[in-house]
C-alpha cells in the first residue's frame, strides 16, 4: 500500500519554520487556500497542529486541530499530491485521535466539501459519521459549495 515505509516519515509538532512548505502545498491543493495569518493564528494560539516530514526535513503533509471542553475540531488535513494514496493521511488521523483521546475529548468534528469523495472515504475509515449540512460553506469557483458535516464519538 506504502510507497514509501512509514519509517521513513517523521511526525512533528509544526512551527513557523515548516509555513514556507506548508502554504505551497496548500496552494498545490486547494482552489482556495488558507492563508500564512491563518496558519501563523493556529500556531499562536496553540492548536494541535502537525507535519509528516521525510528524512531529509521536507514536508509531505499537516493537520490542525483545536480542541475545547471535551471536542475538537479538525480544522485542516492535507497531503502534497505526489504523496497522496500512500498512508500518510491515515497516519495523521491516528495521530489526532491519539492526541484528542490524551485530551479527553468526547466528540470530534470537521466539515468536508460534498465534492470531495476522497477525504469522506477517509473519515468513514475512521468510523465518522454524518450530522449535517452547512450550506453554502465553502468558497468554490462560480459560487460556494456546501459541507458535510461529521463526527466521531469517542466516548
Amino acid at each position: 500500500m506504502s510507497a514509501q515505509p512509514q519509517e521513513l516519515w517523521r511526525l512533528a509538532p509544526m512551527h513557523p519554520s515548516h509555513l514556507r512548505q506548508v502554504l505551497e502545498i496548500e496552494h498545490r491543493v486547494y482552489s482556495f487556500p488558507w492563508s500564512e495569518g491563518i496558519f501563523h493564528d493556529c500556531l499562536r494560539v496553540g492548536y494541535s497542529s502537525w507535519v509528516v516530514t521525510n528524512t531529509l526535513g521536507e514536508v509531505l503533509g499537516y493537520a490542525l486541530m483545536s480542541m475545547a471542553v471535551g471536542e475538537a475540531h479538525i480544522l485542516n488535513l492535507c497531503v502534497s499530491p505526489e504523496h497522496q494514496r500512500r498512508g500518510i493521511a491515515q497516519f495523521l488521523m491516528r495521530h489526532l485521535l491519539m492526541v484528542a483521546r490524551a485530551g479527553n475529548v468526547t466528540l470530534v468534528l470537521l466539515e468536508v466539501r460534498v465534492s470531495n469523495r476522497p477525504a469522506q472515504r477517509l473519515y468513514e475509515q475512521f468510523g465518522f459519521k454524518r450530522l449535517g449540512l452547512r450550506k453554502n460553506y465553502y468558497p468554490a469557483d462560480g459560487g460556494r459549495e456546501d459541507a458535510l458535516v461529521l463526527g466521531l464519538d469517542l466516548a
